[in-house]
């Protein structure tokens, strides 16, 4: 069963929220941050999981697709290292 845009959305703010979290912790923990920042990695993973499953159950299409099936980029691990 697809949730509701409001679940999907709060869904997807807790994901993120726990990310931040995790690269917060990163930037304190220098000997855990390759650990936490690869668990940020997985949150925002979900987040952008749960949103295309929500758009792509929804036949929505705002242009913003990459020409690879995914509306959003997921980033590499190196870039989510640098952005930490």
């Amino acid at each position: 069963m697809i949730n509701s845009g409001t679940a999907v959305f709060e869904n997807v703010r807790r994901y993120r929220t726990i990310a931040s979290l995790y690269r917060q912790t990163a930037a304190h923990r220098p000997h855990l941050r390759l650990s936490l920042l690869d668990q940020a990695e997985i949150w925002e993973h979900r987040a952008v999981v749960e949103l295309e499953t929500y758009f792509d159950a929804h036949g929505e299409d705002d242009g913003q697709h990459d020409g690879r099936g995914s509306v959003f980029p997921v980033y590499a691990h190196r870039e989510m290292r640098a952005a930490a």
